[in-house]
């Protein structure tokens, strides 16, 4: 269990680095919704690093437009698009400001609010069976979609949002959870630099998403 009242709110110097060290240091941090129905919330276990030049699967890639613009800074803020026609993805954005960067987060492990995370989802909780309970929690949040779907993320809503303003509806803070063991892979999901080792998740979580090795 975790207290949400005692857990400190990430700053934006946090973000002020390579995504590459941001994605592993952002796991076991909590991403936090606040709703008119209650606190949703949500243990980042999964993530990737997207770089700016040179990494040809980064939006930043191609230069500034103003659908990308977020990423090019200031750091600690949201990033949403819209893919596959059909589910957001949350970044957030990395390194000074003019520079581009950033996160993606791939999974959670649900926390608080659960039932309405799951409603969102349109997921009917077992609560009876271990087994059953856990594999109905891991449609919830495990994947980007999936995860963006549960805290009712949008890019209307939620893109370029700050996530390091504790007056903000989304935000991420650090309950004092350490994690024990990092796994890092190739990304996922991806054609283009889908080589490049920069996807982190907690080893032997049951949350992440996809392969897990």
């Amino acid at each position: 269990m975790t207290s949400l009242a005692r857990a400190t709110l990430l700053k934006a110097e946090f973000f002020n680095r390579d995504p590459r060290r941001v994605a592993r240091a952002l796991l076991g941090k909590l991403l936090v919704r606040q709703t008119p129905r209650g606190i949703l919330a949500g243990r980042i276990v999964e993530t990737e690093a997207y770089l700016g030049k040179g990494d040809t699967a980064a939006h930043a890639a191609a230069g500034r437009t103003a659908r990308n613009s977020v990423l090019f800074g200031p750091p600690g803020h949201a990033y949403v698009y819209f893919i596959y026609g059909n589910h957001y993805c949350l970044n957030v954005s990395c390194l000074p400001d003019g520079v581009p960067g950033c996160v993606l987060f791939r999974a959670l492990e649900p926390v608080a609010g659960i039932e309405q995370m799951a409603e969102a989802r349109g997921i009917e909780l077992v609560k009876e069976d271990d087994f059953a309970k856990i594999s109905s929690l891991q449609k919830i949040s495990a994947g980007p979609g999936r995860m963006s779907e549960a805290l009712e993320i949008t890019r209307e809503r939620d893109n370029g949002k700050s996530l390091v303003n504790a007056r903000s509806h989304l935000r991420i803070v650090d309950d004092g959870y350490r994690v024990r063991r990092v796994t890092v892979t190739p990304r996922i999901g991806i054609v283009k630099s889908a080589e490049l080792p920069l996807r982190y998740f907690v080893a032997g979580n049951p949350f992440v998403s996809g392969w897990r090795s």
